[in-house]
Formats: structure tokens, sequence, C-alpha cells
């Protein structure tokens, strides 16, 4: 389960990533909490600064698979970190002055989206340099168990800290100093010992190259478009248990921490159950998307809280259960040469849904009641499971059809 944690590069990393990850999720509950205070509990502020996160990775994330394979990975992810502690550090002063208000933070989060364009998709092709084709599955597991534990530890100790310190300002402050273990981490690793993949040279076309590459290759576009439809709600899920804790549930900020760590508690577990597997199949892929929209639709009937948080373990664990899938498949599926572009398309669709689907949901949880918002978010998960077998067999045969007749 652990294998991955005897490459001292990686050991380094996945501790950095734990403390930081600490700090990410202590920040993303007191976003959630600071815009609701900011606007008297909009559910729809909060879909557009959950949106607002996520728009640059669906206009510029392509864009920033193409750097990940045209430059050193590891000197970019420094810079990104350093970029994403200033913000921290930035919204936390303004915030602990009195002088925020609710377009700082959606300022912050949309910067903190275009840092992720170039961040994200470097980070998840740096992972095979640290451990090598091999370990490669289980190292992605482990990155999500570290999130998700990260999930469980974050948001609980956030609901707290915003109690005993009055207020969500103090929170971005921490969030500020734990991007010090990852930085550490990147800038004391061994060169020497990283499998560091040969630099693409600049050229033209090499954006359209990558999209022809995957949607050549059934293998790789099958999960691009599961994962894309499913995480177009699931994106937003964290926006969901924030409305169904405190305005269906009427729970204060340490119990709303509590719903979001009973979530993560759940995608730990699948996380972890994901490590021990050496092999992700398409069928844990679909058991995913479809437990996920089966059992948010559980959530949005639960009648009592304890109820809605018990429901949020099997619901993490489906969650976790095909995004770890699908990420291991793509990047198994892909050549070295391509991988930077093609983690960019994959995290495009993965974060780039949001804009649309985080919106949606705000404006149907105004309309109907958060219950009716989480309700349609996993019927429409059940439906983008299908379109995406559809649309791939519809693409696929359109490529073969070339294909056939040339030969």
């Amino acid at each position: 389960m652990f294998r991955s944690l005897r490459v001292r590069n990686y050991r380094m990393f996945a501790a950095g990533g734990a403390v930081s990850n600490v700090g990410t999720w202590l920040q993303r509950t007191a976003q959630d909490w600071l815009v609701l205070d900011l606007t008297n509990g909009s559910a729809a502020a909060l879909g557009t600064a959950t949106a607002l996160q996520f728009l640059p990775m669906l206009l510029f994330g392509m864009f920033g698979g193409v750097l990940a394979d045209r430059y050193p990975k590891r000197p970019i992810l420094i810079g990104a970190q350093v970029l994403m502690a200033s913000l921290a550090l930035t919204i936390g002063v303004l915030t602990m002055t009195g002088a925020a208000h609710v377009w700082h933070v959606y300022a912050m989060a949309f910067l903190l989206g275009m840092i992720s364009c170039v961040e994200v998709p470097t980070r998840q092709a740096f992972v095979v340099e640290m451990v090598g084709r091999n370990d490669l599955p289980n190292a992605i597991a482990l990155n999500s168990s570290i999130f998700n534990l990260a999930r469980v530890v974050g948001p609980a100790l956030a609901g707290l800290l915003i109690y005993v310190l009055g207020g969500t300002g103090p929170i971005f402050l921490i969030n500020a100093l734990t991007f010090g273990a990852v930085i550490s981490s990147l800038v004391f690793m061994r060169k020497a010992e990283l499998n560091i993949s040969e630099r693409v040279p600049r050229a033209r076309g090499q954006l359209r190259e990558g999209l022809r590459y995957v949607v050549r290759r059934e293998e790789l576009l099958m999960p691009v478009l599961l994962i894309g439809f499913v995480s177009m709600f699931s994106q937003s899920f964290s926006m969901s248990i924030a409305l169904m804790a405190r305005e269906v549930f009427e729970a204060g900020a340490s119990s709303f921490g509590l719903a979001s760590s009973m979530f993560a508690v759940g995608a730990l577990g699948g996380a972890l159950l994901a490590a021990r597997r050496a092999r992700l199949s398409r069928k844990v892929l679909f058991a995913g998307a479809i437990g996920f929209g089966l059992f948010q639709i559980a959530t949005a009937l639960a009648p009592f809280y304890p109820v809605y948080l018990l429901l949020l373990i099997p619901t993490g664990i489906a969650l976790i259960t095909i995004n770890t899938a699908a990420n291991a498949s793509v990047q198994l599926a892909t050549s070295p040469d391509m991988r930077g572009r093609v983690m960019g398309i994959y995290m495009l669709v993965f974060t780039g849904g949001a804009p649309l689907g985080a919106p949606l949901i705000g404006w149907l949880s105004e309309l109907g009641g958060p219950r009716a918002g989480v309700m349609l978010s996993g019927v429409l998960v059940l439906a983008g499971t299908g379109l995406a077998v559809l649309v791939t067999r519809l693409i696929s045969a359109r490529v073969r059809k070339p294909a056939l007749a040339t030969a």
C-alpha cells in the first residue's frame, strides 16, 4: 500500500504536501465561510466564488500542459507555490483588518485558478519523474490519500479555529505558512534521482497535437470524458455540503467542518483501497461514477443531520475511486513526451466544468433549496456517465473510419 514511499524524493514531496494540503483545506473552508458571511448566506455568491476559481482552467488549462512538457517541472512548481502563499497572505491581512469585501475573495479565487492552470498539470506529470512507471498508480493513490487525510483534518480544524480565533482571517495566514513545507521539499530534492522526462522543444501546433493524441485513443478518451461529466458537479460538492449544513440543518461553523471531514473520511478510505490495487480497471471507473451519483441523491434525501453525515462517507469513497482510477489510467496510457499536454487536457475537464456546474447548483439551490440542488447534481452525474460512453463510441467510430478506408 505504501511502496512509493521507499523513494526519498517522493517521500519528501508527500510529507511537504501533507502539511500544505491541510493548509489548503483550512483556506477552502474559510473561503466558503467568508463568502457566506460577507453576503448574508448567498448560495449564488458561493457558487460564483467556486466558479471563478475553476474558470481559468477551463480557458487556459491546456496551455499549462504545454508549458509542463516544455520546461523543467520542479522550478515551475516552486514558483507556483510561492505565488499561492502570497495570495493567502494578502487575503488574510485584508480579512484581519476588516477591509475584505466579496470582490476580494472573487479576485483571489480567480488568481488561484490562473496559477493552477500551470501548477496542477505540472504536478500531476511530475509524479512519474519521482517514482517511475511501475509505482505510478500507487503514488497517485497515495497522493489522493494524503489529499483526503488533509480533507479530514482541515475542515474540522478550520471550523474550530474560526470559532476560537473569532473569524476567518487567521486561517488564511496559517495557510500561507504551510506552503513553506512543500517548497522546502522541492528545493531539497536530489535531482540526480529524478527520472526527468526529455523536454519537448517549442514548436507550432503542440496544443492541437495533444488534442489529437487523446481523441484517437479510446483508452484515453473514455476516462477523460467520464471525469469531465462527473467533475462538473463533484467539484462543487464542498459548496453543497456548506449549503446543506448551514441552510438545511442549521449547523454552525464547527458542525460544517465535521460534515466536510466525514466526506473526506470516505474519500481517504477510497484512496487507501485504491492504493492496495495493482491495477484500476474500467469497471472500477464506472462503479465509482454511478456510486457517486446515487449517493448524492441519498444525501439530498437525508432526514436528519447524523444520517446526512453517515451518507457522506460512501459518497466520498465513490468520488475518490473514480478520480484515482481515471488519473492512473490516463497517465499509464500516455507516452512521456505527451504527458504534460495530456494531463493539461485531463485537468481542464476535471476542473473546468465547475464554472458551469457550481453556478447551476447554486442557482437551483436558491430556487428550490439545497436538497433540490444536490439531488439534481446526482441525477446529472448518472446521465453524464451514460453520455461519456455514448460520445466515446461515436468519436471512436468516426476516427476508425478514415483509418479503415486508408488501409
